[in-house]
């Protein structure tokens, strides 16, 4: 089907499938909306919509510095919706190809650059608090402090512990805690990163730890979310239960 529809929705944005204009000069000239009857409704939710929804890869484009004419999106969607194009669907096609990669080479160069300053600031926040009395470093490089001290038996690598704990980045930005879930954690210690992995077997039941663990005992390079490429994350972790790992059957005799 010949359509701009077919585009990506990154390229849409610049065909101007939005409603997007300067807000000052929509209050001064937008007449008022009926929106009594139920096709009013629904012709006003299609636009509005598609605008909103449009608007998010508008902002994202000039948060990566290539500026957006709103004018000229928004003539571009009525000279759409007119069928009085006035460019070809098949410049088009070629303008808004170029326009997705260029949004795409920003958004690598951005990452690549986020990603090298949180390994940065990771080692720098590692250095400052390896010198704060009561931190260990172990030699993988993982740091730990005991804040509440226990004896007892440790979990190892294969067995299920129940945990409590809060976890954030180093700007103190918070982004997992099953404290505030209302409910502990439970799962096999060797199925978790290698900083908790190692961390947690050094506890015992009814002990806290804080930990720094650096991003290669992290997630890495891998950004997932809320948890940026290359963050070195800072886990309070209480150790509330521990169950044994069923031992291994023994081979039959030969």
């Amino acid at each position: 089907m010949k359509s701009i529809y077919k585009y990506s929705l990154v390229a849409l944005a610049v065909v101007g499938l939005t409603a997007c204009n300067k807000e000052e000069k929509a209050a001064e000239v937008a007449p008022a909306v009926s929106l009594t009857t139920e096709a009013q409704k629904e012709a006003y939710s299609v636009g509005a919509s598609i605008g909103s929804y449009m608007s998010g890869h508008i902002k994202e484009q000039e948060a990566l510095g290539l500026p957006a004419d709103r004018t000229l999106i928004v003539e571009g969607f009525a000279n759409g919706l007119n069928g009085a194009l006035k460019l070809t669907e098949e410049e088009m096609q070629t303008v808004l190809q170029n326009l997705d990669k260029k949004l795409n080479d920003k958004r690598v160069a951005q990452a690549e650059a986020l990603a090298a300053k949180n390994l940065e600031d990771g080692k720098k926040f590692q250095e400052t608090n390896k010198a704060k009395e009561g931190v260990t470093t172990t030699e993988s490089g993982l740091q730990y402090e005991v804040l509440v001290a226990a004896e007892g038996d440790k979990p190892a690598a294969e067995d299920v512990v129940e945990v409590h704990y809060a976890g954030t980045l180093i700007d103190g930005t918070p982004f997992d805690s099953s404290y505030d879930r209302g409910q502990t954690a439970k799962f096999p210690l060797n199925r978790v990163i290698a900083g908790w992995t190692e961390g947690v077997q050094l506890m015992s039941v009814g002990s806290k730890y804080r930990f720094v663990i650096p991003a290669e005992l992290a997630y890495g390079e891998r950004d997932n979310g809320t948890i940026p490429a290359n963050s070195t994350l800072v886990f309070e972790v209480e150790l509330v239960s521990i169950e044994k790992a069923a031992p291994a059957e023994a081979a039959p005799a030969q």
